[in-house]
């Protein structure tokens, strides 16, 4: 296998930074890094805006159910334009398995996230491809 092209392994370290719990408790770190348009489908089928994931992941809310720290397999991506990175991973979190897709754009302060969509699974055979 080869070596991911610099805008991918960009996009990576981004999406690995983001499961961070640091960064993800942190407004100043989450504003750097999605873009201003950015959009979220979570797992739950919510649609979330850019203030309102940074809102809901930074204010703690003792009656909210907490994520618990998600870990990350089978992440690749592709250049789809030279500004423009598609990447696909699956994470679990206490038992919660989902399928993720993030597209990444490089702005004039760098590649940040502005869309993402996550979709739970159970048993998947097609996982492995």
């Amino acid at each position: 296998m080869t070596d991911p092209s610099p805008a991918v392994a960009a996009a990576i370290e981004g999406e690995l930074r983001l499961l961070d719990p640091v960064v993800r408790a942190s407004a100043e770190q989450l504003a750097r890094m999605l873009h201003p348009g950015f959009r979220e489908i979570g797992t739950s089928g919510r649609l979330w805006d850019r203030d309102t994931i940074i809102t809901a992941l930074t204010t703690p809310d003792p009656d909210a159910p907490r994520p618990g720290p998600l870990t990350a397999s089978r992440m690749r991506g592709e250049e789809l334009a030279d500004d423009l990175v598609h990447l696909t991973f699956d994470t679990e979190s206490r038992g919660l398995r989902s399928h993720r897709s993030s597209l990444w754009r490089l702005t004039a302060s760098g590649w940040r996230l502005y869309f993402h969509q996550a979709t739970p699974f159970i048993d998947d055979p097609f996982a492995e491809i």
